[in-house]
């Protein structure tokens, strides 16, 4: 069964408000197990709004719309789409009580402002629709079906969207669709997009059901595998043994199997799981490593030191790193890294420190270090070994590429402490 979805107001074409409600319904949508082809916005204008509904009905199968059923004159969703699909208004005698309640209670506690009659516009129903009580608010929804096709029209406000679909709408679609969908996601570090989706190009070019998707993050491939059965115990069987195959691939690079968890909350359970201590020492990201890490709940038991040492006096005075090497090596430098790191472990007794030090840009290159140059070392187990990086962009995407390189980096040198006590 094919969906359709569509958002009404100007002002989320003019960049007022953010359209949240179509990226909450396609998600909704997929775990119903409906198809989704075209998701629209269209402002507050009848023709348009009238041309917008007709493609998408004769399109699709159910067209969801969202917002335009308020009680002012360019809320027109309600009246535009009755229009389209040839059903006259009539007054619904429950949702003009449900309405009066509210207003009444609204005049208690606002005595000093007045209750225009407009507000009841929104009573009037196309004929023969099913209503849905608005729990939070004053417009009810509406569910029409006609020749074989359903509009379901829903409050634009995501605090009554939201609730009236998961109470109403869900259970009404799901009995329509026989089928649903479930997806699980896998998620890489330490490889590029490019050779990800390499080596897979056989497994997406075989699939049928499931079917398997990269996406791209900065320092991240999520690669999203999605069944299509009678229930979630057979979408489950399903992708078991795609997840299978993709660990036997990319083995030790997969860092998490729930599309909830982050790089750094791998990080801050590896760290956990061994009773490791970590102290980061930054310069050119000021702190952005620190932030993703205490950003995971837990992180107190694990982080202990965060040292930002963006001047070279900072470097030295809190890190201990050379005079001779900052002057004859530069802060940007393997060697400035290196001391960086060990300086990190030895000023906080933690048993890990990750450092960074470079070039963020825009100004300081050189042709010997352009901007994007970064360095990075990592003090464990009294071994420091240092990482050389290159990344491209203006200053806000170059310390991104570096907080999540260093994340990757951090990765790896606790992985390889592992192996080594195994």
């Amino acid at each position: 069964m094919i969906a359709e979805l569509v958002a009404v107001g100007t002002e989320i074409l003019l960049g007022n408000i953010v359209n949240t409600n179509s990226a909450y319904l396609s998600e909704q949508m997929a775990q119903l197990g409906l198809s989704v082809y075209y998701e629209t916005v269209v402002g507050d204008n009848h023709d348009r709004m009238k041309a917008v509904i007709a493609s998408a009905l004769d399109r699709s199968d159910v067209v969801i719309l969202s917002g335009g059923l308020g009680p002012t004159e360019d809320d027109l969703t309600k009246e535009v789409c009755a229009e389209v699909m040839g059903l006259p208004l009539e007054e619904d005698p429950h949702s003009r009580k449900r309405i009066e309640r509210y207003m009444k209670e609204y005049e208690k506690n606002h005595p000093d402002r007045r209750i225009t009659t407009n507000n009841y516009k929104q009573a009037q129903v196309p004929k023969g629709a099913l209503v849905i009580d608005n729990h939070n608010g004053t417009a009810p929804g509406l569910i029409l079906e006609k020749d074989g096709k359903t509009a379901i029209l829903l409050p634009g406000p995501p605090n009554e969207l939201i609730p009236m679909f998961e109470e109403s709408v869900f259970p009404y679609l799901r009995k329509k669709q026989p089928e649903i969908i479930c997806s699980q996601v896998v998620k890489i570090c330490g490889i590029g997009e490019s050779q990800v989706a390499a080596d897979i190009q056989d497994m997406i070019e075989a699939q049928t059901n499931p079917t398997l998707a990269p996406y791209a993050k900065t320092g991240e491939v999520h690669l999203r595998i999605t069944a299509k059965g009678e229930d979630e115990k057979e979408c489950k069987k399903l992708i078991k043994p795609v997840v299978r195959e993709l660990k036997r691939r990319f083995g030790k690079n997969i860092f998490a199997l729930e599309a909830e968890k982050t790089l750094e909350e791998s990080v801050v359970d590896m760290l956990r799981d061994q009773g490791l201590t970590l102290a980061l020492a930054e310069s050119c990201t000021g702190g952005a490593i620190a932030a993703r890490i205490v950003n995971v709940p837990g992180a107190s038991q694990v982080f202990t030191h965060g040292f930002v040492t963006y001047s070279n006096r900072a470097k030295r005075k809190c890190l201990g790193v050379k005079k001779s090497t900052l002057k004859t090596e530069g802060a940007v430098s393997a060697k400035c890294a290196k001391e960086m790191a060990k300086g990190g472990c030895a000023n906080s007794d933690a048993d890990i420190c990750l450092s960074i030090t470079g070039l963020a840009g825009p100004d300081g290159g050189t042709k010997e270090t352009p901007v994007g140059t970064v360095f990075m070392g990592c003090c464990y187990n009294g071994q420091t070994i240092t990482r050389e990086y290159h990344f491209t962009g203006n200053r806000t995407k170059i310390r991104q590429q570096a907080v999540a390189s260093a994340l990757v980096l951090l990765r790896e040198c606790i992985m390889e402490g592992i192996e080594k006590n195994d």
